[in-house]
């Protein structure tokens, strides 16, 4: 069996190459280094150590992924060929090598190769000393050509190693920067542990302006304190949330409780659905965080009382996603968006019978829609869900049929009164009318605000007609009015026309 030691050559200097590693160095039979890009590597010349280097990898392959994964490769063909291989890299071999992890995967369970880690002085380490930093508030440690996927952690200590050119310190000043924002403080070094190591303090976006940036530089970012920032994320937000509920905090939303924020949670989504109906991205960014106030505002309440947290909040609604979803995360088929909605009903109606042993019949389900939504979209929703079980017409013309009916009587109740009945039958017709409207494929809350809409528009034109002839609207009368009405339309039909 061929022995493979992969050794550390610590941080920079030989005295954080430890004994064990030097013992392995004398006694390998080969000995292969990634880069021969490191200060010990002279001392090791000079004590007579015989070498080869992957450093020409570098120019061989386009990506680094590529360079790594193939030097792993080549690695295990040597430690295939001789008995005694020792595979060194610079610091520590499990801190920020990706050469290593490529040829621990690709030897597991491997009978023929028995690997050896031998430890060094990390980087990591080296940067903390020179630093004087003590990680116990939390240490993150990031490769700077992962930045997409590990995201720095505003609250504790970062360090973002492998910054190895101009190129890649841009690419991590734009990751930092949305996270802490642009001038937030970062100090970048560079040789750590060395005795010519070069540390300056800089803003984010000064990063890649720095002439001296090589492959032995790191950054290094300090917690995030207080509550005035240039970037916040959700975390700042709830903690925001916490103290102003603090005993300490704010009277007003200290006295707020679940059911006092009700209206407050409807305005704030019928604003934000104004703003989208208006196209006005700037303003939805605004009105999405008001409803996400809401959100975290109830989940401090509930976290106060130890019903439930945020946490618990954003952990069923993505358990409940990846569940609904068996498309996009199982293996299940879907051809269309319709095959989505019917597949999302389907499973909707297994959660409930599963969650709620009181939902045992269809009439549950139709009870299920919310009391508290428009009038019309609940309408609208109770007889999509009704018509799923078959009780539905067949045609759009029985629909209309009903229309008729509904008005027939009203008409006849209109005049009395009993105004529970007028109530009762003015609901019968709107309710056949939005009946209507989902055969039509129409949504009735939509066609309700366009045709308000309208009206607007058509009212602003007799006000505006009437000023410019001198005239009030409290002094006209309503013939008056009908006709710059049906000179709005006109205009209206006109302008429709010449599109």
């Amino acid at each position: 069996m061929s022995e493979l030691a992969i050794v550390g050559l610590g941080s920079g200097s030989m005295d954080s190459l430890t004994v064990g590693a030097l013992k392995k160095l004398e006694e390998a039979e080969r000995i292969f280094l990634r880069t021969a890009k490191h200060s010990v590597v002279k001392e090791l010349e000079k004590k007579g150590f015989i070498f080869e280097t992957f450093d020409s990898f570098y120019e061989k392959y386009e990506t680094f992924e590529e360079v790594y994964e193939n030097i792993a490769r080549e690695v295990i063909e040597k430690a295939k060929k001789y008995q005694k291989v020792v595979y060194a890299v610079p610091g520590h071999p499990y801190v920020g090598e990706k050469t290593v992890e490529y040829i621990l995967n690709f030897c597991d369970g491997c009978a023929d190769i028995s690997i050896e880690l031998v430890p060094a002085v990390s980087s990591i380490d080296a940067i903390l000393n020179d630093l004087k930093v003590d990680p116990v508030e939390g240490l993150k440690i990031i490769d700077a050509l992962s930045l997409s996927e590990q995201r720095p952690d505003k609250r504790c200590h970062n360090i973002v190693l492998q910054v190895y050119d101009k190129f890649v310190a841009s690419e991590v000043k734009l990751k930092l920067a949305e996270v802490y924002g642009d001038t937030h403080e970062v100090v970048v070094i560079k040789n750590a542990g060395m005795r010519d190591r070069k540390i300056e303090k800089v803003p984010i976006y000064e990063i890649d302006r720095l002439d001296w940036i090589d492959y032995l530089t790191s950054l290094y970012i300090p917690p995030v304190k207080g509550f005035f920032q240039e970037k916040y994320d959700i975390y700042d937000l709830l903690d925001i949330m916490k103290a102003l509920r603090a005993e300490d905090g704010c009277p007003w939303d200290r006295e707020q409780t679940h059911k006092t924020l009700e209206k407050y949670l409807i305005e704030e989504s019928y604003e934000l659905v104004d703003a989208i109906e208006k196209e006005a991205e700037d303003k939805m960014v605004e009105e999405l965080g008001d409803v996400l106030l809401q959100v975290v505002f109830h989940s401090q309440i509930a976290a106060e009382r130890g019903t439930f947290d945020f946490g618990e909040v954003v952990d069923r609604i993505c358990k409940k996603m990846i569940w609904r979803h068996p498309h996009v995360f199982g293996e299940e088929k879907v051809k269309n968006s319709q095959e989505v909605l019917d597949k999302w009903e389907k499973l909707k109606w297994e959660e409930k019978k599963r969650e709620e042993k009181e939902l045992n019949s269809y009439t549950d389900v139709l009870r299920d829609v919310p009391r508290y939504v428009p009038a019309l979209m609940r309408s609208f929703k109770v007889q999509e869900k009704a018509s799923r079980v078959g009780f539905d017409w067949d045609r759009v013309e029985e629909a209309f049929s009903k229309i008729y009916e509904e008005l027939e009587e009203l008409k006849e109740v209109y005049k009395g009164e009993n105004k529970e009945k007028i109530k009762e039958e003015i609901g019968d017709l709107i309710f056949a009318v939005v009946n209507v409207a989902r055969f039509l494929d129409v949504d009735p809350e939509q066609a309700t605000h366009q045709t308000v809409e309208k009206f607007i528009e058509r009212f602003s034109y007799i006000e505006r007609e009437a000023r410019k002839k001198g005239m009030k609207l409290e002094n006209m009368t309503l013939s008056d009015m009908d006709a710059l009405w049906n000179e709005a339309k006109a205009n209206n039909f006109n302008k429709k026309n010449e599109k």
